[in-house]
């Protein structure tokens, strides 16, 4: 990292410490490639959390991992565009009611973000299955508790279970003052055909309404990656320009 601070972009927030944002060195990009990617980053407090910094934040299309805020800020490319669901419009498709209705034997339940090994048995098999090659899927233990447990936000994991209390999917998600963000799922890959990725973000959107709060936020969409393809399914949705945010 460059030791260069910029201290603008939470001016007028009021009770929180001054933050310090970082530019990471460019690092090969986990989505596009031979593409390098380049971040702003800053370290996050409970302090500075609790002072609006998080919702701050995010509205501008900061991402949050493990007590770090970022935003990719790539030199060419501005492929990574946040998006969200304004829950109070979404309205689910033919195709997501089939999923629902697919997935009617199993109950969501929000619980506290606390790692088990029952929960890392699922990510490791989520990750062997659907993505071998990457980083994550050498993750031991402490690791996915460091995952799962290093928030300075208010954070709590969904969780899909079937009748007998077997897990079959989960979904890291923070908590703001208007909003949930989907900050990982992982799932029983098979069967396909049950599209759990799918069902844990239909389950959101409905834990967003029962604590009435507005806005769904699932993170970057990059027109190129197959893998956040399934984003632009749900609709409406809306994506932020770098001043606003705009329905798609």
């Amino acid at each position: 990292m460059t030791d260069t601070p910029d201290r603008g972009l939470a001016a007028g927030l009021d009770r929180i410490v001054e933050p310090i944002f970082y530019r990471t060195r460019p690092f090969p990009c986990s989505y596009l490639p031979d593409r390098d990617e380049t971040r702003v980053l800053t370290e996050m407090s409970p302090e500075m959390a609790a002072g609006g910094f998080f919702d701050f934040l995010q509205h501008y299309g900061f991402r949050r991992s493990q007590r770090y805020l970022y935003r990719p800020v790539c030199e060419g490319c501005s492929a990574c565009i946040p998006v969200r669901i304004p829950v109070g419009r979404f309205t689910p498709n033919r195709t997501m009611r089939k999923i629902w209705r697919l997935n009617s034997d199993l109950s969501a339940q929000f619980v506290p973000a606390r790692a088990t090994e029952e929960q890392f048995a699922l990510f490791s098999h989520y990750q062997h299955y659907r993505h071998s090659d990457s980083d994550m899927a050498g993750m031991v233990l402490s690791d996915y508790r460091a995952l799962i447990e290093e928030s300075p936000v208010q954070t709590g994991l969904l969780e899909l279970r079937d009748a007998n209390g077997a897990l079959w999917g989960c979904a890291l998600t923070d908590i703001g003052a208007d909003s949930l963000s989907a900050v990982y799922s992982f799932y029983a890959p098979e069967p396909a055909a049950r599209s759990l990725g799918t069902q844990l973000i239909l389950a959101l959107v409905e834990e967003c309404r029962a604590r009435g709060l507005p806005y769904l936020y699932l993170g970057y969409w990059i027109e190129d990656c197959r893998k956040m393809a399934y984003k632009i399914r749900f609709h409406p949705l809306e994506w932020f320009d770098g001043q606003r945010w705009l329905e798609r």
